[in-house]
């Protein structure tokens, strides 16, 4: 099922043929390098999983990203469950994560704004979060271009003490923007 499309954008279900680049991906030091780790093949496994898991039980989840024109997987945009310790959750998470080589396009800003809009129109959510490591300027430009505003800086309860992606910046927008 396609949930969305943008001018070159699919965001899509997830089809067994996304697993392998979806593995790649995650494996990939550069794309991952604002994560504590790269992704195993295993994990990564889990993860789809969970992915289709929250669709199941939602209705919404992190969308299977295509390129309209190529028709190749580029990754990942959506929404998530965010249910770690903190005074802001649970709360919906607009997230996102491309191959690089679908970097510097616009694609996580053109899917993310078609997401907001999604949330707030199709499902109905008041607040949508974002959240990052307070180094990974390029999704906080991205968070900034699609209207989120700043709320604080948090440590991340699930990053470990000494990390240097442990402080983390945290965006919010509510459904009257």
């Amino acid at each position: 099922m396609i949930y969305l499309e943008t001018e070159r954008l699919k965001l899509r279900d997830w089809e067994e043929a996304d697993l392998e680049p979806f593995c790649r991906m995650n494996a990939d030091e550069t794309v991952m390098r604002y994560f504590p780790k790269t992704l195993s093949a295993e994990q990564t496994t889990a993860f789809y999983r969970s992915i289709a898991a929250e669709f199941k039980e939602c209705g919404f989840g992190f969308y299977a990203v295509e390129e309209t024109q190529s028709q190749a997987f580029i990754g990942f945009i959506g929404f998530h469950r965010a249910t770690f310790e903190a005074d802001f959750t649970p709360c919906i998470e607009i997230g996102w994560r491309l191959k690089k080589e679908a970097w510097g396009k616009g694609y996580a800003t053109e899917g993310a704004t078609a997401c907001l809009q999604y949330g707030f129109n199709e499902l109905g959510f008041n607040d949508i979060y974002s959240f990052t490591a307070e180094v990974n300027k390029p999704s906080e430009n991205v968070m900034r271009k699609i209207g989120m505003r700043f709320v604080r800086t948090f440590n991340h309860p699930k990053v470990e003490e000494d990390s240097p992606i442990r402080k983390h910046v945290l965006f919010h927008i509510g459904s009257h923007c």
